[in-house]
């Protein structure tokens, strides 16, 4: 089904055919090294990709390796170490000038995956230090595969059976890789493990509740209850053996960080060059949010608003009713202002977040991946507070999910954001693109949008005689810029040895406008994913992609076209963005 991504070499047939037409031989080698990159990424694909992630072909939609299971051994790290340089070797053999503009982005796309890729299995080594990639990884692949009903449901059991077998093998390797691990890296998975071992226990058997047949319930009963009985003798053993030893350091350095940017986001600034730029970025929404407060409450100090917009939350019962309610009026904004070309008006299903993602994630969009025909539902994520926790904590983290925050949430996860981006996917025909991405294009769109939709005008249109809520609005919406801001610069100060974890927790209430809940788990997810500064820097990046296609179009300029033909580009680093639609190099900050 996808081994053969025929738009693509469609496209590459019709320019060989044509430049052969046209007697240019300039024109025919450039088409002939594209065909070279295009064979390099097929094979990366088809050899590499989906069968060493067998979690990752099954969202993308590749059912080739449904019954498989990532293998987490040494000995398989070592192995795919081995398959990547041969394909960075593959892929710098390619001069970027004998390609054409596409092809040349696809090339730096596909070789930035490659180089992250050994840079994470060799270097910073989560194989070795964080026991929650198995844990987790196990239950991902459990989850992936009873959320979408891309086959029948005792078919997806059979599936979901085989993999079973192999998941107990995967915390013996747990076993065997585990060293010098980060306390708090233990600390996440014993947080989390508790709500796996749930999961097992009951979402998991009601997800295939339908199947009515006695023999392959049996066998999954049997399954099931093998890894519930791994995770909870993991979780025993992580507490014994691992906990009281627990001595690894999280950091992985300035170096690391700066080659962890190159490769994955295109971006190579210094580092005290980037801090320096999102403090600007930091200071400006400061002071916007002081200014909007004072019109608000002009008695009243920022902090003394802040905290009356938080206490302006649902019913935690209501709340994912909350978020469903703001659809109409966005798609409805989206459409009159001709902000963006929405190629679909199927809507996402509002569900609570599974609850392997639930320590470190408020809200998610997860959907179908690009190459998937039956399962096409997309699914909107909401963390709920636990019923077990007590009014103060409830309270706490209710506290990010006030209305206007909810509404800027809805932008940032669906409309225009990620499910726009994801339902635009499907028409990029090329696989590279499809595929691979950066996070600061992705993360970064979603955060764009939330300020673009008020600087367009959607607080007035929700709001049309209320211009408190319309100022609080813009509060929300400034708060979580505020929240984005506190994670560029804690991610780059607590992997470089300049500030401790509970200065960073500290630095999410005091600059970022959080609650202390919020920043102790944007904190924790700061210790295993250095680089969340991808929100504002992608936000920034495309902001100054817009300014600079401004001038160079003056009156001509559309901002429906602009977010038409940024979408078409795929989720590549802004970097390749900026020489498609400006035709140049010039530096994307």
């Amino acid at each position: 089904m996808t081994r053969s991504p025929l738009c693509r070499r469609t496209f590459v047939a019709s320019l060989l055919l044509v430049a052969g037409l046209l007697g240019s031989a300039a024109a025919l080698a450039q088409a002939t090294q594209d065909v070279v990159l295009l064979k390099i990424a097929d094979d990366f694909f088809d050899t590499y990709y989906f069968p060493e992630s067998p979690t990752t072909a099954t969202q993308s939609g590749v059912h080739l390796y449904d019954a498989l299971l990532e293998d987490y051994s040494r000995e398989a790290v070592d192995r795919r170490i081995v398959v990547l340089k041969k394909f960075e070797m593959r892929l710098t053999a390619v001069a970027p000038s004998t390609l054409s503009e596409v092809a040349r982005g696809d090339r730096e796309l596909l070789l930035g995956t490659v180089r992250g890729a050994l840079l994470t299995l060799e270097t910073i080594r989560p194989w070795e230090n964080n026991p929650d990639i198995y844990s987790g990884g196990i239950t991902n692949t459990a989850f992936v595969t009873m959320s979408r009903k891309f086959a029948p449901a005792a078919q997806r059991l059979r599936l979901l059976i085989a993999r079973e077998k192999l998941m107990p093998g995967v915390l013996g390797e747990a076993r065997k890789n585990l060293r010098n691990v980060p306390k708090i890296y233990v600390e996440i998975a014993l947080e989390q493990l508790p709500g796996l071992v749930d999961f097992f226990k009951k979402d998991v058997p009601a997800a295939f509740a339908e199947v009515k047949d006695a023999a392959l319930n049996a066998e999954f009963k049997q399954t099931n209850a093998a890894v519930m009985k791994a995770l909870s003798d993991y979780e025993a053993w992580l507490r014994s053996e691992i906990l009281p030893k627990a001595n690894g350091d999280f950091r992985i350095g300035a170096a690391v960080f700066m080659k962890k940017l190159a490769y994955d986001e295109m971006v190579d600034l210094p580092l005290d060059r980037l801090i320096a730029i999102d403090t600007t970025d930091l200071k400006r929404n400061q002071a916007e949010f002081a200014r909007v407060a004072k019109e608000i409450a002009p008695e009243k100090t920022a902090e003394q608003v802040l905290a009356d917009l938080a206490k302006d939350y649902p019913e935690p019962s209501k709340l994912l009713d909350s978020f469903r309610s703001t659809f109409d009026g966005l798609i409805k904004f989206i459409d009159d202002k001709k902000i963006i070309t929405v190629p679909s008006r199927v809507r996402p299903i509002l569900e609570e977040t599974p609850p392997f993602m639930r320590a470190t994630t408020f809200a998610s969009m997860d959907t179908p991946g690009p190459y998937e025909t039956v399962a096409k539902e997309a699914y909107f994520n909401v963390t709920l507070p636990e019923r077990s926790w007590d009014k103060q904590r409830t309270e706490e983290f209710m506290a990010q999910f006030n209305y206007p925050v909810i509404s800027n949430v809805v932008v940032h996860e669906a409309y225009p954001g990620h499910y726009t981006q994801f339902l635009t996917m499907h028409n990029v025909p090329d696989r590279v693109r499809k595929l691979l991405g950066a996070s600061s294009n992705g993360e970064g769109w979603a955060h764009y949008c939330e300020q673009m939709m008020l600087d367009e005008g959607f607080a007035q249109q929700l709001a049309p005689n209320d211009l408190r809520r319309q100022r609080m609005l813009r509060l929300g919406q400034l708060q979580d810029a505020l929240l984005r801001n506190a994670r560029f610069i804690v991610g780059i100060k607590l992997h470089t040895g300049q500030m401790t974890f509970d200065e960073g927790v500290e630095f999410f209430v005091k600059e970022g406008y959080q609650s202390h809940a919020v920043g102790v788990v944007e904190t924790k997810r700061g210790t295993s994913d250095p680089t969340y500064l991808y929100y504002t820097l992608g936000k920034l990046e495309i902001l100054k992609l817009r300014d600079d296609l401004k001038r160079k179009e003056g009156a001509a300029f559309s901002l429906q076209r602009f977010h038409d033909d940024f979408m078409r580009q795929g989720f590549p680093p802004i970097k390749i963005v900026r020489r498609a639609l400006l035709h140049d190099d010039s530096p994307p900050l």
